[in-house]
């Protein structure tokens, strides 16, 4: 039987890990070289990773390790940030959108309530987003696991047992009807456009250790096969009217939200 020390230790790594998704997923920065790329950062990581991959719920490897190892190929931010512009860029349609609402022939007709849904998680939590940022992002979406994994590891310690059955039951929830269900969908389509870069890495890390997550909370992992929304229903959506109440939701969202 674990300890509340051993479950606390468990829950720091997991946040960690989500706060190394988190930036990594961001617009690149000197930040996200040293910390995830450089060689010292990247042997910690990988540290942390080899203690996940011995604690999984099936007692089998997940490679967690592995794929952090493989994060410390790229040579220099001034590729990094090339490479991100190329596949997450600054356009309504990029190669590979970050956002987990672009994902499911269905989601144009979801998108409000989905939207609505990831504020909701984060403003129950007291969490502000700036008004720059969607709530769907990838990035977002992790660094809130990282703080509710955070926040488990503070009620571990304190044997705080009602802060302890929420903050898993949101985590449970949150990978059930977001993170977990679009994962493997973008880490695919990342994947085919990045195969041998740093992203198309990062995506594999996420992949494996959301896996990894939704084995601890016994959760199915979303279908990779499902696909982007087509570009043309968020045009019919502003022609119909739909167009709007997306934009208005997505600025009640922003302003309910800020993952840090």
């Amino acid at each position: 039987m674990e300890t509340n020390l051993q479950q606390t230790d468990l829950a720091l790594c997991r946040s960690a890990m989500y706060e190394a998704l988190a930036l990594g997923f961001r617009p690149p920065t000197s930040v996200t070289f040293e910390r995830l790329i450089s060689a010292e950062q990247n042997q910690a990581l990988m540290q942390i990773a080899a203690l996940l991959d011995v604690n999984g719920s099936n007692g089998k490897s997940a490679n967690i390790a592995f794929s952090v190892h493989q994060l410390n190929q790229c040579s220099n931010l001034e590729a990094l940030e090339k490479s991100y512009r190329y596949l997450f860029g600054f356009t309504a349609h990029p190669k590979v959108p970050p956002y987990e609402t672009e994902y499911g022939e269905e989601a144009l007709f979801q998108q409000p309530q989905e939207l609505g849904d990831l504020a909701g998680f984060y403003s129950a939590f007291g969490l502000k987003m700036n008004a720059f940022e969607r709530v769907d992002h990838i990035s977002c979406e992790c660094e809130f696991l990282a703080f509710l994994t955070r926040k488990e590891a503070y009620a571990l310690e304190q044997n705080d047992v009602e802060m302890l059955e929420t903050t898993r039951g949101a985590q449970r929830l949150f990978l059930k009807d977001h993170l977990g269900r679009f994962v493997p969908a973008f880490v695919k389509t990342l994947s085919r456009e990045d195969p041998e870069g740093f992203y198309g890495r990062l995506g594999n890390l996420c992949r494996d250790f959301t896996r990894w997550e939704c084995a601890q909370f016994n959760i199915p992992l979303g279908s990779e096969l499902m696909r982007l929304r087509p570009t043309e229903w968020m045009e019919e959506a502003f022609t119909c009217g739909l167009g709007e109440e997306l934009v208005q939701i997505s600025r009640k969202a922003a302003a309910a939200v800020t993952a840090h």
